[in-house]
């Protein structure tokens, strides 16, 4: 019996998937709120050209991840789960902020078995190469088509920016009790 992997997301699946947000207020003089991000593109929420916002997150990327807050029961299931599974975090950051993001799970005091920051959304071939069994996301397009290409589940962290059809394979869930509960239903037999 192989070991269970599980492939994590961070941004807006362990993170709070508001993080971005105080910041780019701050900086752009607006107040969005969740409810207003209806696209996973956030210039699609404000007024703001796109080579302006971009120029800002790249200078802004660490001290945004670095004061990311974690989502609530993150660290309790994540805890629990360390126990019995394996923990891959792949995300879309790039190795630019490999040590802002190693440092902020040890603040968070995040256990995990491997953490790859491939600097694309594009998780498939990640998630192959490390043979990860389900796989936690709150994008829409990169939970189905990781679903779709590697025929694993897709936990999908429900948002005001992922609410597109999703096929059944695409698990929504609002938090990550949910989470906790669907894995430990479908799982239980795997660590028997």
């Amino acid at each position: 019996m192989t070991n269970v992997r599980f492939g994590i997301d961070i941004d807006g699946t362990v993170t709070c998937p508001t993080s971005l947000l105080p910041h780019i207020n701050d900086a752009f003089k607006c107040n969005l709120q969740l409810e207003d991000i209806k696209e996973y593109d956030l210039t699609k929420a404000f007024e703001v050209d796109q080579k302006e916002f971009y120029e800002w997150f790249k200078s802004s990327e660490s001290v945004i991840y670095a004061t990311s807050p974690i989502q609530a029961d993150a660290k309790a299931v994540l805890s629990a789960w360390k126990e019995k599974y394996e923990l891959y975090f792949i995300s879309a950051r790039g190795e630019n902020v490999m040590d802002v993001t190693l440092n902020w799970f040890k603040e968070q005091e995040l256990l995990y078995d491997h953490i790859e920051l491939i600097g694309t959304h594009n998780k498939i071939e990640t998630a192959r190469k490390h043979g990860v069994h389900v796989f936690f996301e709150d994008k829409h397009d990169n939970a189905v088509e990781i679903n779709e290409e590697l025929d694993i589940p897709v936990l999908l962290f429900n948002t005001p920016y992922n609410q597109q059809p999703a096929p059944k394979g695409v698990i929504r869930v609002n938090n990550w009790i949910e989470a906790n509960n669907w894995i430990e239903k479908e799982f239980s037999m795997a660590i028997k």
